[in-house]
């Protein structure tokens, strides 16, 4: 299945709890608490340009080809080098602090990210 779309955020779940596990500080998590998150996605078979464009403007793109290191960037702006696998049409990723799994069901786009016994969902609806 093609993730390539745009994806607009409808619904989270466990979002204050995850932020606080990764030591964020409480005005950042208050402030980032129920964007309305735009991603994008372009898809050519296994290379991947992946887009979270937030209110305000900032865009925080990270592009990468499954099975091979590649350089991301987090959200708050620290570098890393990860591979993403695929597996079972899910998108695999440990983050430097979580681990991260992404899969298409329909028209959403339903992210997973986990640290410790704390997990993070985020469900997005397709626009295009």
């Amino acid at each position: 299945m093609s993730f390539t779309g745009k994806y607009e955020m409808e619904n989270e779940e466990n979002y204050d709890n995850f932020m606080k596990r990764l030591g964020l500080p409480h005005d950042t998590i208050e402030k980032g608490r129920n964007f309305k998150i735009i991603t994008e996605i372009a898809q050519n078979n296994d290379e991947f340009t992946w887009s979270q464009i937030y209110p305000g403007g900032h865009t925080l793109t990270n592009t990468f080809v499954i099975g091979k290191e590649s350089e991301m960037e987090t959200v708050g702006g620290k570098k890393f080098k990860a591979i993403v696998r695929k597996e079972n049409g899910k998108l695999i990723a440990d983050f430097p602090n979580y681990h991260y799994t992404a899969e298409i069901a329909g028209d959403k786009l339903i992210e997973v990210s986990t640290v410790a016994d704390i997990t993070f969902k985020r469900i997005s609806k397709k626009l295009s």
